[in-house]
């Protein structure tokens, strides 16, 4: 008998309460009846920050292809984003970014864009959209101890309180997205499931973040994106996206060696070395909100569930518990986002049948592959990566994106094309096509530009003049 066919409700339950749980609770909302979301730690009402997610701590931009997915699983969240204080960013429009190949135009006709915002503020609304669902219960201070069921199916979880005794709890699906944390591999051991593969690929790059009051209103401000270039001997990176409250948020980011600062003066400083003085620049002028808030979590780590021989019956792992990626190329929202739609729709097809999870497990992959392709397939190149190496194959692509991207800063057609693909809406494989390798023979079709495209507005704010006492201190 099939788990539809039960007359008991059917229930999921979802380890995490992390915006990837969150979007799974609406992934899986029309095909069960009930829904217990599971969380060690307290989760907070509104715009607060949530234990146990260190990376909120840096900046996030939900990509377009990641806000059609929210759009198609909680309609109308953007727009409660955008209410709420969050930017929407058309790109390239709104660009300034310095890729190791030159400056990017900035063309007027925008085909794609970012919503930007604190993490705390994106966690805050789509948690209240999907707990405003009757079917969702949320369980705070609770872990998820095992897995119940044995190699052939999952029925549930063991659960321990943090107050109270172990208790199980039976369910029809059990969806994993604990994060970087996932005890999942651990929990398929002990069912004698021994066949999970792994791979990593970890820079060693490491962030150090910090807010800014901005000088100016950030409704119209750019992203500003200052990439590295390991080719040559520019390692640094940094950038700022504008989020809500009319503030700052500044990234920074260095390989081994050459590691932003962990405090306020030396963050301004390493600011200050990056490949273009334009960040240092809007920094002296804006208002440091926050201490620096350092990290080394970087690696791309995925897990190859998709391949797994025998895989549970009633088990489907989502987020980063799948795959985590380095976060300087921005993608975990979107992934998280655009997996848990391929869950729903992989579901809605035939709702939970024999083999429906498996199923389920094997669309999320897609998504991941698209990401994966480029965080990974960028990061082996990276002096300092540890992991797997390139191939001559690799390295032959790595010339050609590099050639594909000279190009876009002198073709609208294939920045286009670039960003579609950047912005997770388009397969890689697109930037193979014959009319892409016949753009990258013929090169840019106008002169590269000699520094950042800024507005009157934006070079105004750099024309003014510097603050004579810049507080590098936060403010109390």
């Amino acid at each position: 008998m099939s788990v539809s066919k039960s007359p008991d409700p059917r229930r999921a339950v979802i380890i995490g309460g992390s915006i990837a749980g969150m979007l799974a609770a609406a992934a899986v909302s029309d095909s069960v009846d009930a829904i217990d979301i599971i969380d060690t730690h307290d989760v907070p009402s509104g715009p607060s920050p949530r234990t146990g997610v260190p990376q909120a701590a840096h900046f996030h931009t939900l990509l377009s292809g990641g806000a059609e997915a929210f759009e198609k699983l909680l309609p109308g969240s953007t727009a409660d984003l955008i209410a709420s204080g969050a930017n929407r960013v058309p790109v390239t429009t709104d660009m300034v970014m310095y890729s190791p190949e030159g400056w990017y135009r900035r063309w007027a006709n925008a085909t794609h864009f970012q919503i930007t915002a604190s993490r705390d503020l994106t966690d805050s609304v789509i948690r209240e959209r999907v707990l405003a669902n009757p079917k969702v219960r949320m369980h705070q201070q609770t872990k998820a101890v095992a897995l119940l069921g044995d190699s052939s199916r999952i029925s549930g979880v063991r659960l321990r309180p943090t107050h109270g005794r172990e208790y199980e709890q039976l369910a029809h699906l059990v969806v994993d997205a604990s994060g970087r944390a996932s005890r999942t591999p651990n929990w398929l051991r002990d069912l004698g499931i021994k066949t999970l593969k792994e791979e990593r690929i970890d820079t060693g790059l490491s962030y150090a973040s910090r807010i800014y009051q901005a000088p100016v209103t950030t409704r119209g401000w750019p992203i500003v994106n200052l990439q590295a270039d390991f080719r040559g001997n520019q390692p640094r990176a940094g950038g700022i996206i504008p989020i809500e409250r009319d503030r700052w948020h500044v990234s920074l980011i260095g390989p081994p060696g050459a590691e932003p600062g962990r405090n306020a003066a030396t963050f301004e400083e390493f600011a200050r070395n990056l490949r273009h003085p334009i960040v240092a620049d809007l920094l002296s002028r804006a208002k440091p909100l926050t201490d620096v808030t350092f990290t080394r979590t970087t690696a791309n780590r995925r897990y190859f569930y998709e391949r797994l021989h025998p895989w549970p019956e009633g088990l489907i792992v989502v987020g980063d518990a799948v795959a985590a990626f380095n976060p300087i190329y921005g993608q975990g929202m979107t992934v998280a986002a655009r997996s848990a739609l391929a869950m729903q729709q992989a579901l809605a097809a035939d709702g939970l049948v024999e083999g429906a999870a498996r199923k389920a497990q094997q669309a999320i992959a897609s998504p991941v592959n698209h990401a994966w392709t480029l965080s990974a397939g960028s990061d082996i190149h990276h002096p300092a990566s540890k992991g797997k190496g390139p191939s001559l194959v690799d390295r032959l692509l790595q010339k050609y994106v590099s050639r594909l991207s000279l190009t876009a800063t002198g073709s609208f057609r294939v920045a286009t094309a670039l960003t579609d693909v950047l912005m997770l809406q388009v397969s890689p494989q697109s930037l193979v096509k014959p009319s892409m390798i016949i753009a990258a023979l013929l090169g840019p079709q106008r002169l590269r530009l000699d520094g950042p495209p800024l507005a009157p507005s934006e070079s105004r704010v750099l024309d003014s003049p510097v603050p004579t006492s810049p507080s590098t201190s936060a403010v109390e």
